[in-house]
């Protein structure tokens, strides 16, 4: 008997629709508004008293929250509006210490059950939802200072390497460069050595009398470093944010030292807090070994030498000169430690790192060398009304060990508290040091760019639309359009599946790519239902009529859509933001269309009439 589907295709019809259903739902629950807390470093547990703080931080501000949610690695404080959100955030940021990052957040709703099994909802964006808009400051002294640092380096090389002895050069609190020599004769060689081979420099005397001069960057070069330091962080930047995988995002400059960075669809906005604001970097330095531990904790730190301290607490003197540092990294990837099972990043230097750090080993074997880890927090607080920055570096040793053999450009460095935290080291060195720490002096929610009321317009015309298809196919086509407008209604939850299971940002472009395909799957069913009213007219029976519908229309239903589908691909591939967007709903909307348009409405079809004699058909 024709018209009948086997067993094993029903079921994969249920099986697909219950999955589309399932991680379709979570879309359904409005998420809410949150201050989330995590602790600065990655992974680290959170003191037990934390919740007990935030809770009267909250009373004292005269905020209920609608309740707190504890994890392991962060606090959760959900609340009604996102004005409540607001002051709720700074209530909390002004009663914590630095040691904590407080961001907004949008907390899902989604039911437990749903979580569990992976189901969580699609993220919308900037035009659509908004987002999470933060406003950076480029500390250009910063960038000033580091430029200094590392003249301060090729100084001594310079004059190590062409014999010339000097006392010290170092570079003062108040700025430049101050060069001190043993005699006039040596300080005349010097200085006209460093004039001539740092163009960047000009020099100045020092007070008469004194073996001394200063130097400092010129006008041209301190623009140039400031032009550098902006352009090279908002590179950084982006290639932090398509680290995280943040979809259409904007980074744009403003002015002479501020960056713009607006991310759609964002739900955890304190890991983008951390991620995007960190200056975390290395320094490999070798183990003082000549030097005394005990004298340099007590103030007695020899020259050429810095007393620094472990994690655990541990004082280690090390050498003030730097083997190699961050900026010679080009790959570093998270994993574990084979030997001790503990966290560890893969590092990868440039071909300049791998020789460096070839040369300084090959006559240091058996001898220690440490790995710092830097960190730059600099945090905005209000202080009678008036913001005031706050600076703090921290320089910890998270690895010392002994070098067995030569190194070159591949080795890796333990001594992290967790895999989440090499995960970070690693994501932060992969996309490259800031030029310069930056801070966030704003931070705040974005609303729609075209205004709520335009999207509930636009959403109302795209239900009434709809609504007049289903309509329309109801009246045109009686039982055979309630089978198509079953179809329709399925191929939409199964869109949203998708999009949900890839985790996609939905923009305006892409429900404009959602429309199109609910028009194309109709004209699908329409091709397939006029072919059999036509098999109905030339006197075939009501099966026949039914089978030949389905196998003529489908050549003519492929061919459309495969080459629509192509189209699609060429705009995702070379579009861009928006386009990109359109092609990705487009495409995903083709396939499912195309499976529920035929297989769908074939496999009710055939429930209805399949298997059984039929004098006619209510098409």
């Amino acid at each position: 008997m024709i018209n009948q589907y086997p067993f094993w295709k029903y079921l994969l019809l249920i099986a697909v629709c219950v999955i589309g259903l399932v991680f379709a739902s979570p879309n359904l629950f409005a998420p809410d508004r949150a201050v989330q807390i995590s602790a600065h470093r990655a992974g680290a547990a959170l003191p037990a008293t934390l919740e007990a703080e935030v809770r009267t931080a909250l009373i004292q501000a005269g905020i209920e929250p609608k309740r707190i949610d504890r994890g392991e690695a962060r606090l959760l404080v959900r609340l009604d509006d996102p004005k409540k959100q607001l002051e709720a955030s700074r209530a909390i940021r002004a009663s914590l210490s630095d040691d904590f990052v407080v961001a907004l957040n949008l907390a899902p709703t989604t039911p437990a059950w749903l979580q569990a099994v992976g189901a969580l909802p699609m993220y919308l964006g900037l035009d659509l939802q908004g987002g999470v808009h933060f406003l950076m400051e480029v500390d250009m002294k910063a960038a000033v200072r580091q430029a200094e640092n590392r003249h301060v380096g090729d100084i001594r090389t310079l004059l190590r390497e062409a014999r010339i002895r000097y006392r010290s050069v170092q570079r003062p609190e108040t700025g430049g460069i101050l060069v001190i020599f043993r005699d006039a004769q040596t300080m005349a060689k010097g200085r006209e050595l460093i004039r001539a081979e740092i163009a960047d420099l000009e020099l100045s005397d020092g007070p008469e009398g004194q073996f001394q001069f200063r130097a400092a960057l010129t006008e041209e070069a301190v623009l140039a470093v400031r032009a550098f330091a902006l352009d090279q962080n908002i590179t950084t930047l982006r290639n932090r944010v398509n680290e995280l995988g943040v979809a259409e995002p904007v980074i744009q400059r403003q002015g002479d030292d501020r960056i713009v960075v607006q991310l759609p669809g964002v739900q955890d906005t304190a890991e983008a807090k951390r991620i995007l604001g960190a200056t975390a970097t290395l320094e490999f330095r070798l183990v003082d070994d000549r030097g005394n531990v005990a004298d340099a904790v007590n103030g007695l730190v020899p020259i050429g030498s810095k007393l620094y301290y472990e994690r655990g607490g541990r004082p280690v003197l090390l050498e003030r000169d730097i083997v190699i540092s961050g900026d010679y990294i080009v790959d570093a990837r998270s994993g574990i430690e084979q030997q001790t099972g503990t966290p560890a990043v893969f590092i990868g230097l440039d071909g300049r790192g791998a020789d460096i750090m070839h040369d300084r080993t090959k006559g240091n074997v058996g001898r220690s060398m440490a790995v710092i880890f830097i960190d730059h927090k600099v945090t905005v607080r209000e202080v009678d009304g008036v913001q005031k920055r706050q600076k703090k570096i921290t320089e910890e040793v998270i690895n010392v060990a002994v070098i067995r053999d030569r190194l070159g450009k591949n080795f890796q460095i333990s001594g992290l508290d967790s895999t989440a935290e090499a995960r970070d080291l690693a994501l932060l060195l992969r996309a490259g040091a800031l030029a310069a720490p930056i801070v966030i002096i704003e931070e705040r929610t974005v609303g729609p760019s075209l205004g709520q009321e335009s999207i509930d317009k636009g959403t109302l015309s795209v239900q009434i639309g709809f609504v007049l298809v289903l309509v329309f196919m109801a009246f045109y086509y009686r039982v055979f359009g309630l089978v198509a407008n079953v179809a329709l209604a399925t191929n939409l939850v199964l869109i949203v599946a998708v999009l949900s299971m890839l985790q996609a940002t939905l923009t305006l472009p892409g429900i404009a790519g959602i429309v199109l395909t609910v028009g194309m799957a109709v004209d699908a069913n329409v091709l397939i239902f006029e072919r059999i009213r036509e098999e109905l007219r030339n006197g075939n029976s009501p099966q026949a009529s039914i089978k030949r519908g389905y196998e003529q229309a489908f050549t003519t239903i492929a061919d459309a859509n495969i080459t629509t589908l192509i189209a699609a691909v060429v705009l995702f591939g070379f579009g861009t933001g928006p386009i990109k967007g359109f092609a990705v709903t487009l495409s995903i909307g083709i396939l499912t269309s195309m499976f529920t348009a035929i297989m769908g409405t074939r496999g009710i079809v055939n429930l209805i009439y399949g298997g059984r004699r039929v004098s006619q058909l209510s098409i």
